[in-house]
């Protein structure tokens, strides 16, 4: 998977769960999230971290935690007042301002992109 291996895109996927939250918190104060000051080449730097902090080799318990962050977002960003997604908090991001919708609609993609790696995993005996 591009160099990722399943334990490691599921890490990913759980520490972006918790990080949107701490961004958006963030954002909405009008500081730039934390992972985008020293991000690294398409977040190398915070991923490995990700990796490293996630580091579960017990493929049920990863998925409980994904599951349980995943839910843990959604129960955030369901109150965040509808107003504020696409407000310019002055926060921008290689020129380009960063809001809260443009923040979650990352994540989605990446899950879009994992979800498929993720299943294939899931459905196999082994790790």
């Amino acid at each position: 998977m591009d160099g990722w291996s399943p334990r490691d895109v599921t890490a990913h996927l759980i520490g972006w769960n918790l990080h949107t939250i701490k961004g958006v918190r963030q954002l909405r104060r009008g500081e730039t999230p934390f992972y985008l000051i020293d991000p690294g080449n398409d977040f190398c730097k915070v991923n490995a971290v990700l990796v490293r902090e996630y580091d579960s080799k017990d493929k049920k318990n990863l998925i409980v935690q994904l599951n349980a962050f995943a839910e843990k977002l959604k129960e955030f960003l369901i109150a965040v007042d509808p107003a504020d997604w696409e407000t310019d908090f002055n926060v921008e991001y290689k020129g380009k301002p960063v809001t809260i919708k443009n923040t979650v609609d990352a994540l989605i993609s990446d899950y879009i992109a994992h979800r498929q790696q993720i299943e294939r995993w899931i459905e196999k005996e082994e790790y």
